[in-house]
């Protein structure tokens, strides 16, 4: 059975939507994320859960996905509530907010729970998701309580 990978590109907000979206309850190890400053790309690397091979059917299994987040032509990164240097912490990822800012750059940050933040200065919105290798099943799937 040919596994469709997921690839991604997004280039405005309503596309940065559509990637925070499949992003969804996705879990990273805070060792998995990258600010390459020379070359002006920050990467982030995500277990995400599949959520569109759960919604295809019921009979469907819970799956992850290794994949990949590559932010390109970014100025600056900053993070707040993210310990950098303990090798077993984890993030859950919730969502992604986008912003114009004054000098024609955009603020892009990338939200987990625990009020856990990454702010990421850009040129423009140019970003790619790209799934990896094999999923895995899982056994448990993303649970939310709602008000």
């Amino acid at each position: 059975m040919s596994v469709k990978n997921l690839k991604l590109l997004a280039s405005s907000d309503e596309d940065l939507r559509v990637i925070a979206a499949h992003l969804q309850d996705a879990i990273v190890s805070v060792l998995d994320i990258a600010n390459l400053k020379k070359n002006r790309i920050f990467l982030i690397q995500l277990n995400r859960f599949m959520w569109e091979d759960v919604e295809k059917g019921v009979f469907r299994k819970n799956k992850r996905i290794r994949t990949m987040l590559k932010f390109d032509n970014v100025i600056s990164v900053l993070s707040k509530n993210i310990e950098t240097k303990d090798d077993k912490s984890f993030l859950d990822f919730l969502t992604i907010e986008s912003n114009l800012l004054p000098d024609k750059n955009y603020e892009i940050k990338l939200i987990f729970s625990g009020d856990s933040v990454i702010k990421i200065k850009t040129e423009v919105i140019d970003v790619t998701l790209d799934d990896q290798g094999l999923p895995w099943e899982t056994k448990t799937q993303p649970q939310h309580d709602f008000l």
